[in-house]
């Protein structure tokens, strides 16, 4: 290497960019760079150096390292590609490697472990597997700060859940529900959030995490699909609470403060307590003029970044938290109407009589009214109450900014749902004590008249902790939505695609307008049983993940947090689709359609996806039970389903870009009923294993989209052999599990084996015959696959079954599995018997005929007699097939015979020993003829032939059972050689 120039050609297409002067990197380093190497033929490797630090320690001089690019060539195998980079390393003197004889680069290089080297890689962007990715060894870059679990999850959670319902809704319950029930009221919402956090931990802890929360916990359980779809919906339940959060806040401050308001509007309602005072209720129009004031600052904070959101949270919280303390301690300070009639502090008379519920019918505003509108009861309350238990998902909301996802997550919203729901009870207890029946049901801020020292301090609370969950809101929101477009699933949300380490403003503002326009509607009680039923979908989502995951029990469902069962989640999610219903069915059946659609767009307009989800752990471990239970005994006729192995390539060439013959997947997909089925499409690759298996791998890929493209049920396996004879006897032998082996051999027939000369083919051919009829496997080869009909393309006439042989009932069945497709289903079946001279061609057709209506199928049976085939006329085409047939069979024969007479040996053919009698030879070559010529005069309208395949003779030559075949198919457009197994397929009874 010159030290003038800084770029340096290796290889072809390859180039190195390196310092001026390489001669001064120091030859001790402790650490060497060493190239990860990609297997895959289009992967490439990228290896980026940066100038160290200047902090560092290290000794390094002053040179910029440049940009190193090293460009793999792809049809060099791994062992080359290691050779090539390591003779071109740029590291100096590299040190002696202890584990070369493992092959492998040491696990420090290869997985850049930060304990013990202090350099990280940076995870694909995106979890899909098969994706190109570049690999950077350099300096850790200045990552955003990440959060814990004080700042990161249980501050979020608690500020999400503790919410205006507690300050302004929770006292009224108490007078409605009494103090028992109101106790059962916050343990029953409250086990479902418990059991939610329960499901949420134990899946957050089974490995690392990334940004999404929620949709990336229940993505990776359920499928893209289902994640997509919950994942948006929690999406909007975020957005739409945030509205319901700022309406909060704007109507008590409204309250608070009536001046403020731009439109007055006050509306005065008898009620029938003791306690009457008039009601009053802000404009819709301040709501909507201050709620999108209020939103758009909150969007502003929002924008700054998780920075600026846990600088200002604290503002939120600590004053919310202090509002509290002001109301247990006027509570614990309250005397007989003191400070306001209808307080008669921590009694126990006030106690008794407010344990029980009183049930009765309100007003709109809540207050007791016989000629009221509203009834109340126990669902009614669960409806009101269960939106001040929800929140929990704050924390996990922010997931891409936490430092221990693993931790974080479980302890922090444990805690936090731990901490509300023990302030719900106590609160329960003590509003129940401190106040009548009457001040509960008719003071919608009983909090903030006990409140010690002023109500004012409670006003401030309920805003702030109001203000507060919206903000958490709005944060979690767009990382949510950004989170489902980074997943690259749907294409109609990349604009809201966002980097790693970088704020999500697109969607930000997204939310914002969704907010925004929730607000304008103005009714906080049709935005909060929205809101509240799509959280309940997201909780129903992880409990239904945590239960699939448990059960399942996968190998890899490890997680860390130990108190889980797959029970508890089931009973979770039962509790969440319970609690929709009390809520609202109307509002259930909605939010789950609106689910339910989002799933089937996903389905259809969606990117496929492999994420190891559970549904794919349950099929399999659904197939594994199924094939367990199935046994090795052999199959009932009833329960035989045919399961074809379809020979992909097996005589001539298609091109590349073709791995199979497209009317091949056309006939499989016509021996199945409904679509019902499997098919198993084999190619064989000539060569050695070692040097071909990634060209394998390419083939099989190839292959099984080319079967999806035909929609086709079934899958593609590629072998690598010697030789096709070796690879079909390897696949034969070993092809399935269990019963489910493939029972039927599909190939076309080679009808270019004379034409182009292909001399090796009628051994390959007699070989596959010979290793089906010994595996006890049934074989159908298809003449003239060229002009296989297509779904499309009708036919019409006959479908002719020449049955020869007993075959198990297969071709009677094929007909008839024909029959179930479009294209044949406007034909006949005739069925020709061959009898014997000596025969009683009338009884065989009674026979056949009753045994056709036991087995409930329409044929017309037609009996031919051997005696009428000497009366056919013989066509001058096929007498010309068959003296030319004759003629090359003499050749070959007197050829057999001067090559074993020049080596002194017995007759061989192929390899193998013969003995050939000439006149059996010569009565093959007839029959052949004969029944062709049968087909031609019989059949000649028919849509397709089924015709029994003779089995090879022993001792024959192949390419005179070629002879035998060429005779028979000849001039016979459409034909099915068909030879059964020694296996019943049909059954007379039911």
């Amino acid at each position: 290497m010159h030290s003038d120039k800084n770029k340096e050609a290796i290889d072809d297409g390859e180039e190195i960019e390196v310092a001026d002067d390489i001669s001064q990197f120091p030859t001790g380093l402790g650490r060497k760079y060493s190239p990860v190497v990609a297997h895959d033929v289009n992967d490439s490797v990228v290896i980026e150096m940066t100038s160290i630090h200047p902090g560092s320690s290290s000794s390094f001089p002053k040179h910029e390292l440049k940009k190193v690019k090293v460009g793999v060539q792809p049809n060099m195998a791994s062992e080359e590609r290691e050779e090539s980079l390591a003779n071109h390393s740029i590291n100096g003197p590299q040190r002696e490697s202890k584990l070369e004889l493992f092959g492998f680069d040491s696990l420090v290089n290869i997985l850049g472990l930060k304990s013990m080297t202090g350099d990280q890689i940076q995870a694909p962007s995106s979890p899909r597997d098969g994706e190109d990715v570049a690999i950077t060894f350099e300096q850790p870059k200045p990552t955003a700060d990440k959060s814990g679990t004080w700042m990161g999850v249980f501050m979020p959670c608690l500020q999400n859940i503790l919410g205006i319902i507690y300050y302004i809704r929770f006292s009224w319950i108490v007078g409605m529900a009494g103090i028992g029930e109101s106790l059962l009221l916050v343990v029953f919402c409250g086990s479902c959030t418990f059991l939610t956090t329960v499901s949420l931990s134990a899946i957050a802890s089974n490995g690392a995490m990334k940004g999404g929360g929620p949709y990336y916990l229940i993505g990776r359980a359920l499928g893209p699909e289902v994640g997509v779809s919950i994942g948006l919906c929690f999406f909007l339940g975020n957005a739409i609470a945030g509205a319901m959060y700022v309406l909060g806040a704007v109507e008590t401050f409204l309250n608070a403060v009536p001046s403020a308001g731009i439109f007055r509007e006050t509306i005065t309602r008898v009620n029938g307590t003791d306690i009457a005072e008039p009601i009053t209720s802000p404009s819709l129009h301040d709501l909507q003029i201050y709620g999108i004031v209020v939103s758009i600052l909150l969007c502003f904070v929002v924008f700054g970044g998780v920075k600026m959101i846990n600088r200002v949270a604290p503002a939120f919280l600590v004053p919310v938290l202090f509002s509290l303390l002001c109301i247990f301690v006027g509570i614990f300070s309250a005397r007989h109407d003191r400070p306001a009639v209808g307080i008669t502090g921590l009694s126990l008379e006030s106690f008794k009589n407010n344990w029980g519920s009183s049930y009765q019918m309100t007003n709109n505003a809540g207050i007791p009214d016989p000629n009221g509108k509203i009834y109340w009861d126990f669902n009614a309350l669960v409806g009101l109450f269960f939106p001040a238990v929800t929140g929990i998902m704050a924390g996990s909301n922010r997931s891409a900014s936490l430092k221990d996802t693993q931790r974080s997550i479980p302890v922090g919203t444990l805690a936090a749902t731990l901490t509300t729901t023990g302030l719900y009870l106590v609160s329960v207890l003590l509003f129940g004590a401190v106040s009548t029946r009457d001040k509960l049901l008719t003071d919608r801020l009983l909090s903030a008249t006990v409140a010690w020292p002023l109500p004012a301090i409670v006003y401030v609370g309920i805003i702030l902790s109001t203000l507060g969950a919206a903000l958490q809101s709005l944060t979690g929101a767009p990382r949510l939505l950004a989170a489902i477009a980074n997943d690259d699933i749907l294409p109609v949300l990349n604009y809201f695609k966002v980097a790693d380490g970088h704020e999500p403003h697109v969607a930000t503002l997204f939310t914002a307008f969704i907010c925004i326009g929730c607000v304008v509607i103005g009714n906080l009680d049709l935005v909060s049983p929205t809101s509240t039923m799509f959280y309940l979908v997201c909780y129903a989502g992880v409990n239904l993940s945590s239960f699939l995951l448990d059960l399942l029990d996968a190998p890899s469902w490890r997680p860390r947090w130990k108190f889980h069962h797959w029970g508890l989640s089931l009973v979770g999610a039962l509790l969440c689709i319970v609690i929709m219903f009390l809520i609202s069915w109307a509002f259930t059946i909605v939010s789950l359609a609106l689910a339910s659609l989002i799933y089937y767009y996903v389905s259809i307009k969606g990117k496929a996806g492999d994420w190891g989800d559970g549904f794919k752990s349950a099929y399999f471990q659904l197939a594994l039970r199924s094939l367990r239970s199935l046994g090795a005994n052999q199959v009932h006729p009833k329960n035989w389903y045919p399961i074809p192995l379809v020979f992909c390539r097996p005589w001539g060439k298609l091109p590349e870009n073709v791995p199979c013959h497209p009317k091949l997947a056309d006939f499989a997909n016509c021996m199945k009923k409904k679509g019902r089925g499997m098919s198993i499409f084999v190619s064989i690759i000539d060569g050695d294993y070692h040097e071909r298996a990634e060209d394998a791998k390419a083939a099989c890929e190839q292959l099984s989209t080319y079967i999806e493209y035909k929609q086709c049920e079934g899958v593609a396996e590629i072998v690598v052999a010697p030789n096709m004879s070796e690879g079909f006897r390897g696949i034969v032998q070993t092809m399935g599990l269990g019963n489910l082996k493939p029972n039927i051999i599909v190939m076309r027939y080679p009808e270019i084996w004379r034409r182009e000369n292909l001399t090796d083919i009628p051994a390959t051919f007699v070989g596959i015959i010979n290793d089906c009829i010994v595996a006890n496997k049934a074989v159908v080869i298809v003449k003239g696959l060229d002009e296989w009909p297509n779904e499309y393309q009708r036919q019409y006439g006959t479908i002719d079954l020449y049955w020869i042989v007993r075959d198990g009932g297969l071709m009677l069945l094929l007909s008839q599995l024909l029959l179930t497709k479009d294209s044949f289903e406007g034909c006949k079946i005739q069925v020709f018997c061959i009898a014997e001279e000596d025969s009683d061609a009338e009884g065989l057709k009674a026979d056949v005929k009753k045994f056709l209506y036991d087995l409930r199928m329409q044929a017309e049976v037609i009996v031919i007699s051997m005696k009428s085939w000497e009366a056919q006329g013989e066509k001058q085409e096929s007498v010309e097939a068959f003296s030319a047939a004759q003629q090359r069979v003499a050749s070959y024969l007197e050829e057999m015979k001067e090559q074993a007479r020049r080596d002194g040996t017995p007759l061989l053919a192929d390899g193998k020993p013969v003995f050939v009698e000439e006149q059996q030879v010569e009565k093959f070559l007839y029959t052949t003829l004969k029944l062709n010529l049968m087909i031609q005069k019989y059949s000649r309208m028919a849509a397709v032939v089924l015709v029994s395949l003779p089995p090879p003779p022993s001792n024959h030559p192949a390419s005179f059972y070629m002879e035998y075949m060429d005779l028979l198919v000849e001039n016979v457009p459409r034909l099915l050689i068909v030879r059964g197994y020694h296996k019943d397929v049909v059954t007379l009874f039911t």
